[in-house]
């Protein structure tokens, strides 16, 4: 089957780039002719406060990757669209509503000779703004099929439009670190990734038990000063680490190699790689009851789950996380995610779209 994938890969970071990137490779492995369809420039740099791409690449990147579109070229939009009307699948990885207008011109271009699937990692963002509902119905509309990652993800599409929707479960797309697993404890806690209102670090520093430290590693959307005045009126100055920006690939492991556990403290969520990251390095997951979370810690485990939104609920389990021998016995519970069952499911259905 002639497949194409249009959305992010290297030199684009983060889960949506890498996802994209494993499932050309995995398509590939199975005999298809896959080309990626990329971008150029993506989104306008006031939409998206935070590094946009990366000098080396997260994962093997692959090699049918064309990157001609351009956030400010609509005509390039409809021009990609005719090259991929002679394919018989064309997957438009969803990420954010803001992508919208460039897969209407593709599929402007596409004119019906090829069969489309919007592959929505969030249907709409955890954080809305007006326009995101009446740009995703446009497009689910005109697409011949959607793919989302929950249930509940299926409920938001179906909503917006009568298109057949499936769901698969997110499948791991994780560089393999064979880390070493530390026994010493270390009295700290880790909070990775981007930070946005929704994962809850807030939560997480009012939840923070006396004599247990805290870093914070990624891009701050929105700024550092409210979290530092944060920090400083709940006096935890000495006990968090603040470490704002990028995380290179290389330092990752040293962030969970000096930690006890990370901790996802999130107030909403759809489908997550963290769980799988914290376990891929050896740690257990302190996750609350929201989205994917759940379905991959196995509460008292691998790690401890609690209800959303809630500071006591997040500081008791933080406490018996630390309670003696309970470090030790968590992290010997931890085991690396097999990714292939995962990603046999996921292409099983996404071809059947």
């Amino acid at each position: 089957m002639r497949i194409a994938i249009v959305g992010p890969t290297f030199p684009y970071k983060g889960g949506g780039a890498q996802h994209t990137t494993e499932l050309a490779h995995r398509l590939a492995a199975q005999g298809h002719d896959v080309v990626i369809e990329s971008w150029n420039r993506q989104y306008p740099g006031f939409l998206y406060p935070g590094q946009q791409t990366i000098d080396a690449p997260e994962c093997t990147p692959y090699p049918k990757t064309l990157r001609k579109l351009d956030w400010r070229k609509p005509g390039g939009w409809v021009a990609a669209g005719r090259r991929l009307r002679k394919a018989d699948l064309v997957i438009l990885a969803v990420l954010s509503p803001v992508q919208v207008p460039a897969y209407l011109g593709i599929l402007y271009g596409i004119a019906g000779e090829a069969r489309t699937v919007a592959l929505c990692h969030n249907v709409l963002p955890h954080e809305r703004k007006p326009w995101d509902e009446p740009l995703m119905r446009a497009l689910l509309k005109r697409v011949d099929g959607v793919l989302v990652h929950s249930g509940l993800q299926e409920e938001v599409a179906l909503s917006l439009s009568g298109t057949p929707v499936k769901v698969a479960a997110m499948a791991p797309h994780l560089p393999s670190t064979n880390a070493s697993r530390s026994s010493q404890i270390h009295r700290r806690l880790l909070f990775f990734g981007i930070v946005r209102p929704y994962k809850g670090l807030d939560l997480l520093l009012r939840a923070l038990p006396d004599g247990v430290g805290l870093t914070v590693a990624g891009e701050f959307w929105g700024g550092l000063d409210e979290t530092k005045a944060l920090v400083a009126e709940l006096g935890l100055g000495d006990r968090v680490e603040l470490r704002p920006g990028y995380v290179p690939a290389e330092d990752v492991q040293g962030l969970f190699a000096n930690a006890d556990a990370l901790v996802l403290p999130y107030r909403s969520a759809t489908a997550s790689q963290n769980v799988w990251l914290g376990h891929e390095h050896g740690v257990p997951v302190i996750a609350t009851r929201v989205g994917a979370l759940a379905d991959h810690v196995t509460d008292g485990v691998d790690g401890l789950l609690v209800r959303p939104d809630d500071v006591g609920a997040l500081r008791d389990a933080i406490e018996r996380f630390y309670a003696p021998g309970e470090p030790e016995r968590l992290r010997s519970g931890v085991k690396a995610v097999d990714p292939e069952p995962f990603w046999d499911s996921y292409v099983k259905v996404l071809l059947g779209l």
